[in-house]
């Protein structure tokens, strides 16, 4: 039974590391700070450790899908992410993508309970 559920959380792990980026990316059409990121998800349904996303919004970044500003007018100093236009174009693809996938997959599974 251990390892069933060992395996089971390993296949989830998988199949949600797949879907964060195009999650982080549907979000960052406007600047966003990461604790404002990871609320923003939780509230859509999409729950994220920071400790995942940091090192996340990071590898975007240096992908060129995402730019990074340091804004200091506050009390704390935050680090706003936007998509660049790259990083917009790479969305719309991977959005279109997922669309036909999950179609796909939708009807996989209802014909698999048929």
């Amino acid at each position: 039974m251990g390892e069933e559920k060992d395996l089971l959380s390993t296949l989830i792990l998988e199949l949600r590391r797949g879907t964060l980026t195009i999650s982080v990316l549907s979000q960052m059409k406007e600047p966003k700070y990461g604790y404002a990121l990871v609320q923003s998800l939780a509230e859509k349904g999409v729950g994220i450790d920071p400790n995942t996303l940091y090192p996340l919004l990071r590898r975007l970044e240096s992908q060129g899908l995402l730019e990074s500003n340091w804004e200091t007018d506050g009390a704390k100093p935050r680090k706003y992410y936007q998509r660049t236009a790259y990083g917009t174009g790479v969305y719309e693809q991977l959005k279109a993508y997922w669309q036909n996938l999950s179609a796909g997959m939708e009807r996989l599974l209802r014909e698999e309970e048929a």
